[in-house]
């Protein structure tokens, strides 16, 4: 079993536009596949590696999220920890890759490979494609909607 698990989807939006949704947690509820997210308070903006950014989850825990790769337009990745707590391996990464003015390839990955909580590997091995494009959707209807 693969602990990479990737999908992909162009969306007709300019990167700008569709980086600005991601890396705000305040918008990720909106679009996150997972139906895992509950809230983030406003005001988080991600502008960089080494910063963390905060989301209660649906269930009503917090998770801390840790930066951990950001080139601003293109590229985004964080490791969720609970509170003050060392993350436990697994990673979210947002790429995207403009495809012209108003189009633009959008690759999710979810990265388990470095997991080192047994309590999360159910979950972790439950994450798969479905989820991915399920978020890419929702993320593309977003983004797609904002342009008509």
């Amino acid at each position: 079993m693969s602990r990479v698990v990737s999908a992909s989807r162009e969306i007709a939006a300019d990167t700008g536009r569709i980086f600005e949704l991601i890396v705000n947690p305040a918008r990720q509820p909106l679009w996150d596949g997972n139906d895992n997210l509950a809230v983030a308070p406003p005001g988080q903006r991600v502008r960089g590696v080494g910063e963390v950014f905060t989301m209660k989850l649906t269930g009503g825990s917090i998770r801390h999220n840790h930066v951990v790769e950001f080139v601003e337009g293109r590229l985004i990745a964080w490791r969720p920890s609970e509170p003050d707590s060392v993350p436990p391996g697994h990673l979210w990464r947002w790429e995207l890759t403009p495809a012209s003015d108003q189009l633009t390839l959008v690759t999710h990955t979810y990265d388990w490979t470095n997991l080192t909580d047994p309590a999360r590997l159910e979950r972790a091995q439950s994450t798969g494609t479905a989820r991915l494009d399920a978020s890419l959707a929702r993320l593309a209807e977003i983004a797609e909607r904002a342009i008509r």
